[in-house]
């Protein structure tokens, strides 16, 4: 059993350990401190960006046309293969056209029927006959009241019997009334060889246009193409009856060079291309032309550039887009009418666009928000207010700087208030 300054003793002893304990945790604490979190950073950009849109399409061809039989008959020949190109007059198809040759020539022979009678109308020999006649009435007219005259005093002096006088001034009255009815005979053949005239006139008017009828229905039994574009299939086999009732579609054929692409852009966007897709009276550009590309079912766009060609008058007031029109060369007629496709565009260019990355942006509370490294390797957090995303970067409205650090990798590992140990990493290029 221990005494008391034993177990004084063993207490001193006690606490030296335990102080000696203390300072060594204290020591190896120091010693064991951790370094400050490595985080990889990216710059904040400030550079020219251009903004483009995506719209779902759909291929048009401008014009197209459907080949119709326009008078009745019997198709007697086809004379194109079926999905080649036509060209403009080329003939396609060839109706029966034995009955319109013959209604041809019965028009002419009409026609020249008519152009005889005219001829005869204007024959002016009973008008001469009845101008003639006129005058020698009105010779003895003359002669009549030449005999009145003279004898008029020799009856008064009694030279002569008073039945001289009356024999003459009843012959003078018969002139008189014969004057009458030759004028009045020469007045109904003038009225009549008008008439003869112009009704001969119109039946060669008529006549004319019945010939010009009669060719144009033969003409019509020869279809030609009435363009040049690629033409379907035939909608009429030969041998068959056409056009009895209504102009029978035979064919149709399509331009497809250039081909013409349909789609719609938001307002927004509309108001963005304004300046670029403005169009004066004749349909060209008032300013630059925007270039558009197009994608045909990948995503490899096509060699040949297009642009606006059309902007319709209103937008849709149940969707808010407005219509356009773009044209694409197609030279090797690969694209065809109907398909659907993908058109892309820079709707905005801007010079001086702040860009963040994607990485560097974090949700909260339905904010966006990026963890910035301040200069001394602090740690602060940014609430940032974002537009348009270009690849794999935001378009900056606020909340960033041109030239600060923003934390891409390694989000997770840190919180506001914390020191760490900023790691470059070069900046990508937006789209890229």
């Amino acid at each position: 059993m221990m005494d008391g300054k034993g177990r004084l003793g063993s207490w001193l002893l006690g606490v030296a350990l335990l102080a000696a304990g203390a300072g060594c945790n204290q020591s190896s604490s120091a010693k064991t401190a951790p370094p400050p979190l490595d985080v990889v950073v990216a710059p904040v950009a400030q550079q020219a960006v251009s903004i483009e849109r995506e719209f779902t399409a759909r291929t048009e061809a401008v014009p197209t046309v459907e080949v119709r039989a326009r008078i009745p008959g019997m198709l007697e020949q086809v004379l194109f293969k079926e999905g080649t190109e036509a060209k403009k007059g080329q003939i396609l198809f060839v109706i029966q056209q034995e009955e319109y040759k013959a209604a041809l020539e019965t028009a002419k022979a009409q026609l020249a029927k008519a152009q005889a009678d005219l001829t005869r109308a204007r024959d002016s020999s009973v008008i001469d006959r009845a101008r003639a006649n006129l005058a020698q009435r009105q010779a003895d007219l003359e002669k009549a009241g030449a005999d009145v005259a003279r004898y008029r005093p020799l009856v008064e002096a009694r030279a002569i019997p008073q039945q001289d006088l009356d024999t003459s001034l009843s012959s003078e009255k018969v002139a008189a009334a014969a004057v009458d009815a030759s004028a009045a005979t020469l007045k109904d053949a003038q009225l009549s060889q008008r008439t003869q005239i112009q009704l001969a006139e119109a039946a060669v008017e008529a006549g004319k246009a019945a010939v010009i009828q009669a060719e144009l229905n033969l003409g019509y039994t020869t279809v030609r193409s009435p363009i040049t574009g690629i033409i379907g299939k035939v909608m009429v086999d030969q041998g068959n009856l056409v056009g009895k009732s209504e102009p029978t579609l035979l064919a149709t054929v399509s331009s497809v060079h250039p081909i013409y692409v349909d789609f719609s852009i938001s307002e927004a966007d509309y108001l963005r291309l304004a300046s670029r897709v403005r169009l004066d009276p004749q349909g060209r550009p008032r300013g630059e032309r925007t270039p558009l590309d197009l994608f045909l079912g990948n995503d490899q766009a096509l060699a040949r550039k297009g642009h606006v060609v059309f902007v319709d008058r209103a937008v849709d007031n149940k969707t808010g887009t407005i219509a356009v029109r773009a044209e694409f060369p197609n030279p090797d007629k690969v694209i065809r009418p109907g398909q659907f496709a993908r058109v892309r565009g820079v709707v905005e260019q801007r010079n001086d666009a702040v860009l963040v990355p994607q990485l560097a942006l974090q949700e909260q509370q339905g904010a966006k928000i990026a963890l910035v490294v301040e200069p001394g390797g602090k740690v602060a957090l940014r609430p940032v207010v974002v537009d348009e995303r270009i690849g794999d970067f935001y378009l900056v409205k606020s909340g960033l700087e041109p030239g600060e650090q923003v934390i891409v990798e390694g989000v997770q590992k840190v919180r506001p208030g914390m020191q760490v140990n900023p790691v470059s990493k070069p900046a990508a290029k937006p789209g890229a």
